[in-house]
C-alpha cells in the first residue's frame, strides 16, 4: 500500500499542474496570529496548516475532532463520536504534548492531556484553525512539545439568527440557535447547542451542551470578550481501562473567559490578554456503583499575557511574557498548586532585499515546583522565487508531568510516579512551500530526538499495574507532503487536497512488556485525500478518504457529504465510514461502522 500511495501522488501531480488556471483565493495574505510575531502565511518559515472557514463548511466533519483527523500528520484517537472524548497526537507526539489555544489563549489542563479537547467549540463559531507542526515551545512554552493548534473564533459581520436541527444514526439529535448583532460601536455573537445520542454501542450514550459568547467593543481601546462553556455527560465504555467488567462513566464541565485588546501606536503593537480557564471532571469506574471508584477533579488556571512587537529598520522584534496560577483539587490526585511564568524574545532579520529571513529566539519558563527551562530556537527562510520558499528551523521542547502522571492511583491498574522527570527533545525540519496561482505544494522532512518521555508501562508480564515511567531516548523521523489544486468545472469551484505523512520511531534499547500510549501505537503511514466539488448552482459535494497504518493495525475510511444552499435554507447529509470498515483508534474501543447524519439550518 505504501508504494501505491506514492504512485498515486506521482500520477495525480501532473494532472493538477495541467488543471485549469483560474486564480483561486490564496492563503498568502492570511495573518497567522498563533505566532508571537504576526506574519502573513507565506512569510512564515515553519510548517503551518490553515483550515479556512470555507474548508470547515465543505468538510465532511461535524465537530473539531473529526475535522482535524483529515489533516495528515495529525492523529486523532477518538473514544466516541460527536467529539465526546478524543486525544490528539502531532507527528508521533502523544496527547500530553500538543498545546490547544482558543484565540491565542492556552487551554491545556494540568490534570491530564485527555482533557485537551474538552474546550472545543462548535464548528459554526470557528473562523479558521492554525496548526503549527514541530516544536513550538520557543513560542508558547512547555506544553507545545510536538505542536500547537490555535482556534480562531468568528466575529459577527451582520445581524442574523440561525436555527439548526440535525438527526442521525443511534438516535443522535443536535439542535442549536445562534444570534449575531452588529451595533454602532460593538458587535456580538451568542450560541447555544444541545447534542444527545443513545450511543453506537453499550454505554456510549451522551448529553452535551455548549454555550458561546463573543463581543467586540470598538471603543478608543478596542476590547474583545470571549466566554465559552461546555458540559458533557457520557458513557465511557473502556475509554480508559482494558477491563471488560468496568462500566466507565464521565462528566466534564469546561469554561473559558478571556478579555483581550490590541493597541497599535506607530511601529509598536501591544496585545494584552487576561483569562480564566476551569475544568471539572467526575469519573466513575462503575457507572452503576459510584462508591466503587469515583474520581472528582477541579482545575483552575488564571493568568495574563502580553505580546509586543516593534518594527524597525532592523526588522521585527517580539517581546512578551505570561504569568499564571494553576490549582487542582482532587480526591485522588490531592490538592496541587503551581505558579508559572514565561518570557520570550525573538527578532526577525531580513537580508538580500527581503528574500532571506532569519528569526532567532528564546523562551524561558519558571515553574514553582520544577526547575526553570530555557527554549532556544531559530527559523530560517529563503524566498528563492516569487512562488518558491525554502525553510529550516530547529528548537528545543520541554514538558513537565501532568498531575495524573504523578499521582494517579487506580488499584491493580494504574499508578502515578511523583519522581518523574520532565520530557525533553530537540527537533528540526527542512521544507519548501510552492504556490502558483491555484496550485499549492508543501513538503517537509523532520526529526525529533527525545529523552525521558513519559508513558505507563509494565516492565514484565507479572507486573501488577501500569506505572508512569520515564522512557529512555526515542527518535522520530518523518516526511510530510501536502498538495492542493483549485480549479473550475462548468464555472463551479473544485478543490482537490492530498496529504501524506511517514513516521519512523526508533525506540533504541527500550524493552518493556507493555506500553499504553507510545510504543507501537503511532501512525506509520498516513494518507489523506479530499475532493470538494460543485456541479450545480446550489449543491456541493465532498469526499474524504484516509489510509492509516499503525504497527499493529491498518485501515481505510471514506466519508461523503452533500449539501444544498437555497436562499435562507441550508441542508446537508453526511455518511461516515461508507464501506463499513472495522477499526479502533484506541485499544478495546471499536469505532462505529457506517453511519449517517443530516441537518437543516434556517437563517432569518
Amino acid at each position: 500500500m505504501n508504494k501505491n500511495i506514492i504512485a498515486l501522488i506521482i500520477i495525480i501531480v501532473p494532472f493538477l499542474l495541467l488543471a485549469q488556471k483560474k486564480k483561486a483565493e490564496q492563503l498568502d495574505s492570511v495573518l497567522i496570529t498563533s505566532s508571537r510575531i504576526d506574519l502573513p502565511f507565506l512569510k512564515n518559515s515553519r510548517t503551518i496548516t490553515v483550515v479556512s472557514n470555507l474548508d470547515i463548511q465543505n468538510s465532511t466533519a461535524t465537530n473539531v475532532n473529526d475535522l482535524l483527523q483529515n489533516i495528515s500528520g495529525i492523529d486523532i484517537r477518538r473514544r466516541g463520536v460527536a467529539g465526546m472524548q478524543a486525544d490528539i497526537y502531532i507527528r508521533g507526539g502523544n496527547f500530553e504534548q500538543t498545546l490547544i489555544l482558543i484565540d491565542g489563549i492556552k487551554v491545556e489542563d494540568p490534570q491530564t492531556g485527555h482533557h485537551a479537547l474538552n474546550s472545543m467549540i462548535p464548528l459554526e463559531n470557528i473562523e479558521r484553525i492554525e496548526i503549527i507542526k514541530g516544536p513550538a515551545a520557543r513560542i508558547f512554552g512547555q506544553n507545545a512539545f510536538s505542536g500547537a493548534i490555535n482556534i480562531v473564533t468568528k466575529k459577527t459581520k451582520k445581524d442574523a439568527v440561525n436555527l439548526n436541527m440535525n438527526y442521525g444514526s443511534y438516535n443522535h439529535i443536535n439542535g442549536s440557535v445562534s444570534a449575531s448583532k452588529k451595533m454602532k460601536n460593538s458587535h456580538h455573537i451568542i450560541q447555544f447547542s444541545n447534542n444527545i445520542s443513545d450511543g453506537y454501542r453499550e454505554n456510549t450514550d451522551f448529553k452535551n451542551q455548549n454555550y458561546f459568547l463573543k463581543s467586540t467593543f470598538e471603543t478608543k481601546i478596542p476590547i474583545t470578550l470571549l466566554a465559552t462553556f461546555a458540559e458533557r455527560k457520557f458513557g465511557a465504555n473502556n475509554f480508559y481501562t482494558n477491563t471488560p467488567v468496568f462500566n466507565e462513566y464521565e462528566e466534564t464541565q469546561t469554561s473559558l473567559v478571556g478579555v483581550s485588546t490590541k493597541i497599535t501606536k506607530n511601529n509598536l503593537t501591544f496585545k494584552p490578554k487576561i483569562f480564566w480557564k476551569r475544568n471539572q471532571d467526575m469519573f466513575l469506574l462503575k457507572r452503576e456503583d459510584p462508591s466503587f471508584s469515583r474520581n472528582f477533579n477541579i482545575s483552575n488556571k488564571m493568568g495574563m499575557l502580553l505580546n509586543t512587537a516593534y518594527t524597525s529598520k532592523m526588522g521585527i522584534t517580539g517581546v512578551g511574557f505570561e504569568v499564571a496560577q494553576v490549582t487542582l483539587s482532587s480526591n485522588n490526585l490531592g490538592n496541587q498548586e503551581r505558579f508559572l511564568a514565561n518570557g520570550f524574545l525573538e527578532h526577525r532579520f531580513t537580508f538580500a532585499d527581503g528574500k532571506l529571513d532569519v528569526t532567532p529566539g528564546v523562551s524561558i519558563t519558571y515553574f514553582s515546583d520544577f526547575d526553570s527551562k530555557l527554549f532556544p530556537g531559530m527559523d530560517v527562510g529563503y524566498q528563492a522565487t516569487d512562488n518558491l520558499k525554502l525553510y529550516w528551523n530547529f528548537g528545543t521542547s520541554y514538558r513537565i508531568p501532568s498531575y495524573t502522571e504523578m499521582y494517579i492511583n487506580i488499584s491493580n491498574f494504574l499508578s502515578g510516579n511523583e519522581n518523574l522527570k520532565p520530557e525533553e527533545a530537540f527537533a528540526q525540519e527542512i521544507g519548501l512551500k510552492f504556490r502558483k496561482k491555484n496550485f499549492n505544494l508543501e513538503t517537509a522532512i523532520f526529526s525529533r530526538n527525545a529523552k525521558n518521555l513519559i508513558d505507563y508501562v509494565k516492565e514484565t508480564a507479572s507486573s501488577p499495574f501500569y506505572l508512569a515511567t520515564n522512557l529512555r531516548r526515542i527518535t522520530t523521523n518523518g516526511i510530510e507532503i501536502n498538495i492542493q489544486q483549485n480549479f473550475k468545472v462548468a464555472n463551479h469551484n473544485q478543490s482537490l487536497k492530498l496529504g501524506y505523512t511517514l513516521l519512523d520511531d526508533d525506540y533504541k534499547d527500550i524493552e518493556v512488556y507493555s506500553s499504553r500510549y507510545l510504543i507501537n501505537t503511532s501512525i506509520k503511514h498516513h494518507f489523506t485525500a479530499e475532493y470538494q466539488s460543485q456541479f450545480f448552482k446550489n449543491i456541493t459535494q465532498t469526499i474524504s478518504y484516509r489510509y492509516i497504518e499503525r504497527p499493529l493495525d491498518t485501515y481505510q475510511l471514506l466519508d461523503f457529504k452533500i449539501a444544498g444552499n437555497y436562499k435562507s435554507f441550508k441542508i446537508f447529509v453526511v455518511v461516515n465510514n461508507v464501506f463499513n470498515t472495522k477499526f479502533s483508534e484506541k485499544d478495546n474501543v471499536p469505532m462505529p461502522k457506517g453511519n449517517w447524519f443530516t441537518g437543516v439550518t434556517y437563517r432569518f
